[in-house]
């Protein structure tokens, strides 16, 4: 009888480029926030909220680009998971993969409950009750069903929902800039320390998800240069974009804090009901395009613990025909809508702030630990090296634990708590482990 060689095991598809990589971390980054915290930024700092942007934009580059140097030593999925893998060992590797999948989670349902509050502008009805939750569930299962088909149509909706929502926003800073009222961008109020640790927390909410860039690296094409090149011109592109944005609100608005939608009601005021309307149909866009990515990064970071075996190899497992993390995808995503029909987008957006922390410090460290001639045959050499030698990595660790400082007691025991459960799944599975 003829020998049946056996089919080979499914693979992930190389499919994404530089600028897919692009446009998921602007997608990530650009969400619903930008719509939405204006205001409460506003709240706490005034007249400084450009200012903070600003900042805030400089803060994040010294971590994006640990991100860009530390990502361009590897070339599989999992992005900061692997990284601190490879510095630190299994368990710290655990609870950062932990850790960001649940702040993809998280983020992925607080942009869900944005997009009620989004929809409720012109459908009150949406915010509240049975219309929200068919509303919520309608999007996040059509784009379940889309990043389980397959990685490039993912791409091809993130890259179109990233162009829709840039759109709308381009016009609303193009044409806003003329009716800005400089005296309300001058005037800058004292404020206090908690002030400003609030607003940095907030900032570093709309800030986040540039750091889901490497992690579907396992599907790019050239990952160990077009992660640092997606990386950089992300957080350049999406700090000008939102600096601009604020400016507007804040030089538009004369009470910016009072509105729960601030930019479809500056642009009401210089563009009428269908500038309005515009800009919430792009707010829309823009969460439903951050949501598609969310629920693409979030799987992967699933599927790597699974491919890892540090979580049960069911989330490990690719489809055969659209070579995707399937059921990675749809647990992902499941969990996601869970959180949003039972959240507020406020809480939400706290605590992923918070486990992002966790990621980026984690990121961070390693990018230091992994140019030690130890690792020299571990990983691949540094494609890209961040500038200042060590003193990038650690301004970039101290950044995110300034922010950290800022926390309240409830934010910082929700993620300790969560900290605590990565603690005992690790150990569940590590016991698995031994006994199988």
């Amino acid at each position: 009888m003829p020998l049946t060689v056996p089919a080979a095991a499914p693979t992930l598809r190389r499919a994404l480029g530089r600028w897919d990589l692009t446009a998921i971390g602007i997608n990530q980054v650009i969400g619903g926030a930008i719509f939405l915290l204006p205001s409460p930024v506003a709240a706490q700092i005034g007249g400084w909220g450009p200012i903070g942007f600003v900042l805030m934009g400089l803060a994040s580059m010294s971590v994006a680009l640990c991100f860009a140097e530390v990502g361009s030593r590897f070339e599989g999925t999992g992005g900061p998971y692997l990284y601190t893998r490879a510095a630190f060992g299994r368990f710290v590797a655990f609870e950062v993969g932990w850790m960001q999948w649940f702040t993809r989670a998280s983020s992925q349902a607080s942009i869900m409950a944005g997009i009620a509050v989004a929809l409720g502008y012109y459908w009150p009805s949406a915010r509240t009750g049975l219309p929200r939750a068919v509303a919520l569930t309608a999007v996040t299962g059509a784009l379940t069903w889309i990043n389980v088909r397959g990685i490039r149509q993912s791409a091809w909706i993130v890259n179109a929902l990233t162009i829709g929502k840039l759109v709308p926003l381009a016009l609303f800073i193009v044409i806003g800039l003329f009716y800005v009222d400089p005296g309300r961008l001058t005037s800058l109020p004292p404020v206090s320390l908690r002030q400003v640790s609030t607003a940095a927390l907030l900032l570093i909410f709309v800030y986040g998800g540039f750091d889901v860039v490497p992690v579907p690296a396992g599907e790019a094409l050239d990952p160990r240069r077009h992660v640092p090149f997606a990386l950089i011109t992300t957080i350049a592109s999406v700090t000008a974009v939102m600096t601009l944005t604020q400016i507007v609100a804040q030089g538009v608005l004369p009470d910016l804090a009072a509105h729960a939608t601030p930019i479809a009601d500056a642009a009401a005021v210089f563009l009428g009901a269908g500038g309005a309307l515009l800009v919430g149909i792009g707010s829309v866009v823009s969460m439903t395009g951050n949501n598609a990515g969310q629920v693409l990064s979030g799987s992967r970071m699933l599927f790597a613990l699974a491919e890892h075996r540090e979580l049960p190899a069911c989330f490990g497992k690719i489809h055969a025909r659209f070579r995707t993390p399937a059921n990675a995808v749809m647990f992902t995503s499941a969990v996601a809508l869970a959180l949003a029909l039972g959240g507020s987008f406020a809480k939400l957006a706290l605590v992923s702030a918070l486990a992002r922390l966790v990621t980026y410090t984690g990121a961070c460290a390693a990018t230091l630990r992994l140019r030690s001639p130890a690792f020299a045959t571990a990983v691949k050499p540094a494609a890209f090296v961040a500038p200042l030698g060590p003193v990038m990595p650690i301004v970039a660790i101290l950044v995110s634990m300034a922010v950290v400082a800022g926390a309240t007691r409830e934010q910082l025991l929700g993620g300790g708590l969560a900290l605590a459960a990565g603690a005992v799944f690790f150990a569940i599975n590590s016991h698995r482990g031994e006994l199988s």
